[in-house]
């Protein structure tokens, strides 16, 4: 038991953690969508990297890249995810910026649903009915929505599908967390430094060229990715599946408070009616888990 409530508490902080990063992205929202991009997989990547040195995992990420070295699918497949999870910031961070923080918690609401989708069309996982119903609610929310802006949420549905597909790819390739994010940041960073030389041309660059507090929030970039990650695969170790299931809806939560009430973002009738929609769905999905997993202990005690 105190195993588990310190797995809580770890999982709970880097949902918070998580949950708040709007605000950091707000304070760099004078700088360059881009620019923010390549500091943060920059100085993730460099993080990462000297923390696994301080820790002594060192071998281990060198028989990583040797595994990876051996294997040119799984190579692939993880510079693919790598791909996928900086289109998936890089939006992220923009969305932020240009005053589109409700519609970035929509994405991270629905990203559980299009990964079950996603395991239906790929790992031919079968869809019960509480499922399917689950589907009809969050389609109908997603639609009052389009309805309401006169254009798909795509800003939603981008983070929504390349942050599930990320989760698959990194589901067929069984690496560390810290050590994961270290090489998928590694696999990058080449082109962040090209991007980073090609603003130091052209004069564009913020770096070293505003203030002292732009250059340092955007060195801890690195800190801000790499902090909860490492939070939350300490503390998903330590409990049930189903609490982590519960447990992921308050960075979504966070996220949508924050744009609502700090940055007055608009959230009108017809927005809560959709989001009431997708928040059923959610409930519906979340407690059909439950259930399932109550049974398939019960059948395993008895």
């Amino acid at each position: 038991m105190p195993s588990e409530k310190s797995g809580v508490l770890w999982a709970v902080s880097s949902y918070i953690v998580w949950g708040v990063m709007p605000i950091y992205w707000k304070s760099l929202e004078h700088v360059g969508s881009a620019e923010i991009l390549v500091s943060r997989i920059i100085w993730a990547f460099i993080l990462t990297w000297i923390v696994i040195l301080l820790i002594g995992k060192g071998k281990e990420l060198q028989a990583d890249l040797k595994a990876l070295r051996r294997s040119k699918k799984d190579f692939w497949l993880l510079f693919m995810a790598s791909a996928l999870v900086s289109s998936n910031w890089f939006v992220y961070i923009w969305a932020v910026n240009h005053n589109f923080i409700v519609q970035t918690s929509l994405g991270y609401y629905i990203n559980p649903l299009i990964s079950v989708l996603l395991g239906v069309f790929f790992l031919k996982e079968k869809l019960s009915g509480s499922h399917q119903i689950a589907f009809l609610l969050a389609a109908i929310g997603v639609a009052i929505l389009t309805i309401s802006y006169g254009q798909f949420p795509w800003l939603a549905a981008y983070l929504a599908i390349t942050f599930a597909v990320y989760g698959l790819i990194k589901k067929q390739i069984q690496l560390d967390a810290l050590r994961g994010l270290t090489i998928e940041t590694l696999l990058i960073t080449p082109f962040a430094l090209l991007y980073y030389v090609w603003m130091f041309f052209n004069e564009s660059v913020s770096i070293f060229h505003v203030s002292f507090s732009t250059d340092l929030l955007l060195i801890l970039t690195g800190a801000v990715t790499a902090l909860p990650l490492v939070l939350y695969a300490k503390g998903v170790q330590q409990i049930p599946l189903y609490v982590a299931g519960f447990l992921q809806y308050i960075a979504p939560t966070m996220i949508l408070m924050i744009g609502v009430f700090i940055y007055k973002e608009s959230f009108g009738a017809i927005d809560l009616l959709s989001f009431s929609f997708i928040w059923s769905a959610l409930l519906l999905f979340t407690l059909s888990k439950l259930i399932e997993l109550f049974k398939t202990k019960r059948s395993q005690l008895l």
